[in-house]
């Protein structure tokens, strides 16, 4: 349905900030759409990171990113960011944004399923070194 490109990723040392954007194809049908991150490392399975609802009055983050990671939408610019704070090793990845139509009542629970999203970007890298 929607299509989505990331950018931004990159290689940081440790303790460093970097932020990835997702970029949407139609302005009109963005703000229909949960908003989520993923990511993938290798070996690994695709892994929840964080969601947004279309409103981003409604988020939910992983454990493991609580505290250090922000996410945000611009719905008029279609566009969709990660700001990530106090890089570690173990958040190299490549990132996927993904889009999910809503359901009638919002569940952090559902949107944190990835086979729940609808449309995914191609991914982008971040490498953080130690």
């Amino acid at each position: 349905q929607v299509q989505l490109v990331e950018s931004g990723g990159g290689l940081v040392q440790a303790g460093d900030s970097l932020r990835v954007s997702c970029a949407a194809s139609s302005g009109r049908t963005f703000s229909s759409y949960t908003m989520g991150w993923f990511r993938q490392a290798p070996g690994k399975e695709r892994e929840f990171v964080v969601c947004i609802s279309w409103s981003g009055g409604s988020t939910y983050y992983a454990d493991s990113v609580k505290g250090r990671f922000t996410i945000s939408r611009d719905n008029a610019k279609t566009t969709l960011s990660l700001q990530m704070n106090s890089l570690k090793p173990e958040d190299t990845a490549v990132y996927y944004c993904a889009a999910a139509l809503e359901t009638r009542y919002w569940s952090s629970t559902y949107y944190s399923l990835a086979n729940n999203y609808d449309s995914w970007g191609q991914g982008t890298q971040v490498t953080v070194s130690s």
